[in-house]
């Protein structure tokens, strides 16, 4: 029976045709996804789902999906889709990573350039008849300085854009190396220093935890008076509350909102009532070209997998090989375990990752090893990764990534050792897989250790003294932490140590702070592993 494939939100007609071609069945139905209620009591005899924004994958409608098998994203943003929910069902879901990146950054120039020069407010007073050529007062561009907070595919072409409209440009972005910067023109600062020296500011991060709000009352307290804010990427990176009460008092100048906390957005948002806001309904990826674009790919990387099983730009599954899959999924899990704790530990500017594979891991498949490890790493910034976009992003921001392979060299058959050249250190961390498959770690900064990995840990570096191990012991257990496992390793008596807890729970905070007051403790993080993502 031929593949059927259900077309829930109004995508190019291409990609109706790509499917026919492909020998799959397809249903067009673009207004079907915005209805939950008729999308579960359909979705059970397809066996894929291409779908935009508007179609909402619940966990409710996956489980409806008793033949579901993909779920194909035209475009990058895939938090209308339970993935967590998909997994554990073995949905795969695919996204197209850059089919839009072009439309989305000439959609942010646009705003500057309206926002600069008060086009739509002015186009409405003179078809309403006015000639108010002194009220509409507007600045230049050229010559002022574009901030730009997240410096990946679309921001860097947003910079250079902008580097040719001779706009002086400054980037913050954790990923973005030196060289790449001075590729592009840019000049890479810390927020901080981005924040109070923007004339415009423009957002083009992904929606993480430690991007959500990053423009809310103390950011803007840092900016300069009369800077003007443009987000075409997600509207939670935006307190909305603090951006309009700083565009009411003035130290706001102007702001072009393409997205919102709330899509779409109730008619009392207050930002649709102040003049010197322009808001357009999430435009960035709205052009006949970048449509076409990603119909055409999410529609061939589906047909691909439905006829020959072959997985590209996956959200949740990595790119194995089917004769290789037995062998290698262990050591996949591992290597992005070994990236997700590096990328969690390390806040500072990466310059260069450096990979070593030891003994049988020296003959697997290391690309997808390597890929796996960096999608572990940028995931900790950039939810919106695989095994096929990490790479890329790595390589746009400029870090080298150097892989040595090497015959057996320990008591272990094979391990990977993944080693962070940062700006201000360098940081290692080792791992391994025993014969029930699950990772764990076995050297961390040269000491050697043995730890089970979990969803939740807590990573604590201290003095070798006695009586600390207790106290760790202690403080958990009065606040009711229970701990799974408990490894330990130092380099020397007396020296340094390291101590790695798999705990039931995720630490609370003033654990860790009545911890960091205990002498000798120098560091307490807790750490977060995806284990059924990763898996």
């Amino acid at each position: 029976m031929a593949p059927r494939v259900l077309v829930s939100d109004k995508l190019s007609p291409t990609v109706v045709q790509i499917f026919k071609d492909r020998g799959i069945e397809v249903d067009y139905l673009p207004d079907l996804g915005r209805c939950k209620e008729k999308l579960s009591e359909v979705i059970d005899q397809y066996d894929g789902l291409a779908i935009r924004s508007a179609t909402k994958v619940s966990e409710k409608i996956i489980d409806a999906a008793i033949r579901l098998k993909i779920i194909g994203r035209a475009g990058i943003g895939v938090d209308n889709i339970d993935i967590l929910a998909a997994s554990r069902r073995g949905i795969i879901v695919m996204n197209t990573p850059f089919g839009n990146s072009i439309t989305t950054a000439e959609h942010a120039i646009a705003l500057i350039f309206a926002l600069s020069r008060q086009i739509p407010e002015a186009n409405f007073s003179t078809k309403s008849g006015k000639w108010e050529k002194n009220r509409f007062m507007g600045v230049e561009i050229t010559g002022k300085t574009l901030g730009i907070i997240g410096c990946g595919n679309i921001g860097s072409i947003v910079a250079l854009r902008a580097i040719g409209l001779k706009m002086y440009v400054v980037a913050f972005d954790p990923f973005l190396s030196k060289t790449r910067a001075e590729e592009l023109g840019v000049q890479k600062v810390e927020l901080d220093e981005l924040l109070a020296r923007s004339d415009f500011i423009t957002l083009h991060t992904p929606l993480t935890n430690r991007t959500r709000s990053i423009i809310d009352a103390a950011t803007i307290a840092k900016m300069k008076d009369g800077v003007r804010i443009i987000n075409c990427a997600r509207g939670e990176l935006i307190v909305e509350k603090d951006l309009v009460r700083a565009l009411k008092s003035g130290k706001i100048a102007g702001a072009g909102i393409d997205v919102f906390e709330e899509e779409p957005p109730v008619s009392s948002n207050p930002l649709f009532h102040l003049e010197m806001v322009i808001c357009t309904p999430h435009l960035g990826a709205a052009t006949s070209e970048a449509q076409e674009n990603v119909a055409i790919q999410v529609a061939e990387q589906m047909s691909d997998y439905l006829i020959n099983g072959a997985v590209s730009n996956s959200i949740n599954m990595p790119s194995i090989a089917l004769k290789e899959a037995p062998r290698l999924k262990p050591f996949i899990k591992l290597a992005e375990v070994l990236g997700a704790f590096a990328g969690q530990l390390t806040e500072e500017d990466i310059q260069s990752i450096e990979i070593l594979f030891d003994g049988n891991t020296a003959a697997m498949n290391t690309r997808a090893l390597i890929s796996a490890i960096l999608a572990g790493l940028v995931r900790t910034q950039m939810t919106d990764v695989n095994m096929v976009s990490a790479p890329i992003m790595i390589k746009e921001r400029g870090i080298i990534v150097s892989e040595i392979k090497r015959d057996k060299s320990s008591v272990f058959d094979g391990y990977i050792r993944l080693t962070l050249h940062t700006s201000q250190r360098i940081r290692s961390v080792a791992g391994t897989c025993f014969s029930d498959g699950k990772p764990r770690f076995i050297q961390i900064k040269d000491i050697h250790l043995d730890a089970e990995v979990g969803r939740h840990m807590l990573y604590i570096t201290n003095s070798d003294t006695p009586g600390i191990i207790g106290i760790i012991g202690s403080v958990c257990g009065k606040h009711g932490v229970n701990i799974a496992n408990f490894a330990l390793g130092r380099n020397m008596p007396g020296g340094d140590a390291i101590a790695i807890l798999y705990l039931d729970e995720r630490i609370p905070a003033k654990v860790l702070s009545e911890l960091l007051q205990v002498p000798g403790i120098r560091q307490a993080r807790p750490l977060e592993f995806d284990m059924e993502r990763i898996a």
